[in-house]
């Protein structure tokens, strides 16, 4: 129960992707800065999409630049495929996480691509990436997520075997750590376990790290089952915004303060201060124009100070 957990923070990339609200560069690098007081040491801070498409998330390198280097601390930049990659590179990211999709359906939607397709976008940017290295701050950590794996909004139901065999083939592709994602919060307890069961078996070198939705209240649960399956990196939002503009219905991530409190009160470490997140999920509510819905930046923690 003393085992620490990772929890990687997404709010300001998958928590604000989906606001009405846009947000400047300046006030996003305020919102890193909030985090990583509170505790952040992994936190997904830009988004390398064409504003077009998702408004919300333009100005990467802005915040980037607003960002100075901060020891142990690592930002990470998402991108879908290998212009958002070279983006990246422009920037002092530390990682680079690589948006994928378990179905063809989600991936030509969000991405214009099959999952076929993705599988070879990735393996084109570490062959890119092997070719840089050498040169200085050119090949950030990379990582890869794996969306609807518990179910897609165009495709429906997805296997085990489904997620097994395009985990496989990230891992053989060489990349150390994979994110299973239940993009629209289809997931339950014991679908986790078996996913989480199937994806180790297919890549059992890989650190696997999990993220979830909360949209249909079942978060948090989910996330136990992966603590209990043996996992010990989940992705978690402050305030539990977030969402996704390509996933009809999907709503906000599991709240970093929720679970923080869950693992901490069980005895588990997660490095973060309680009281410090739950202002900024207040702040960040105040910012986006709404409350943020997660369960403590109502109630408050426990016991009270």
């Amino acid at each position: 129960m003393s085992r620490p957990i990772t929890i990687v923070e997404v709010g300001p990339r998958d928590g604000l992707q989906n606001e009405t609200t846009i947000l400047e560069p300046a006030v996003r690098a305020d919102l890193v800065n909030r985090l990583e007081a509170a505790g952040a040491r992994r936190i997904e801070a830009v988004s390398f999409v064409h504003p077009k498409y998702v408004p919300q998330m333009a100005g990467a390198e802005a915040v980037m630049a607003a960002l100075p280097h901060a020891a142990g601390r690592s930002r990470i930049g998402l991108v879908l495929n290998g212009k958002g990659y070279d983006r990246a590179l422009g920037t002092a990211v530390d990682e680079v996480n690589v948006a994928m999709s378990a179905t063809d359906g989600f991936g030509l939607k969000n991405q214009g691509l099959s999952v076929d397709q993705q599988v070879q976008m990735l393996a084109d940017i570490i062959a890119g990436r092997a070719n840089a290295a050498g040169a200085p701050g050119a090949t950030p950590a990379l990582s890869a997520t794996l969306s609807c794996v518990w179910g897609c909004p165009f495709d429906g139901e997805v296997s085990d075997g489904q997620v097994a065999d395009l985990v496989g083939r990230i891992a053989e592709l060489g990349v150390a750590e994979i994110a299973l994602a239940d993009t629209i919060g289809a997931g339950d307890p014991w679908a986790v376990t078996k996913k989480v069961e199937a994806a180790r078996a297919a890549a059992p070198d890989a650190v696997l790290r999990l993220h979830f939705h909360d949209t249909r209240n079942t978060g948090l649960a989910n996330a136990y089952a992966g603590i209990e399956a043996g996992l010990s990196v989940l992705d978690a939002s402050v305030g539990g915004i977030g969402g996704c503009p390509f996933a009809p219905g999907a709503t906000g991530n599991i709240a970093t303060e929720d679970l923080v409190f869950m693992l901490e009160r069980a005895g588990f470490s997660t490095g973060y201060d309680l009281d410090a997140l739950i202002k900024t999920a207040r702040w960040i509510g105040e910012k986006i124009g709404r409350p943020a819905p997660s369960a403590l930046s109502r109630a408050g923690g426990w016991p009270k100070g």
